[in-house]
């Protein structure tokens, strides 16, 4: 698979983010709220946890790899929807926590 940058991640989760949202309008008659899909991240990010200790034969769970890639795929995705949905531009915040990290850890 080629590399793709943030500018691709964005638009995509955008995109996958507007079928969810029909889905939802669908299904419940209106689309989930901030705090609804925050909640949604929470709960994959909980399953980023449980799979690692699977992987790391601490919890026993079936198909761990790959379902430890596919959250933590999602857990990005969430993020960049998360951020959009707020105004936060995610490449900013990102490269602001990372300078200011560096910037500590010197």
């Amino acid at each position: 698979m080629a590399d793709i940058d943030f500018k691709q991640i964005i638009t995509r989760s955008k995109k996958l983010r507007e079928i969810y949202h029909q889905l939802e309008r669908h299904h419940h008659g209106s689309e989930w709220t901030i705090e609804e899909d925050a909640l949604a991240f929470l709960t994959d990010a909980g399953l980023v946890g449980r799979h690692t200790m699977s992987q790391q034969k601490r919890w026993p769970a079936n198909n761990t790899n790959n379902e430890l890639e596919h959250k933590l795929g999602e857990c990005i995705w969430w993020l960049t929807i998360l951020a959009d949905r707020m105004n936060i531009n995610i490449e900013e915040a990102t490269d602001k926590f990372l300078t200011k990290t560096e910037k500590l850890l010197k």
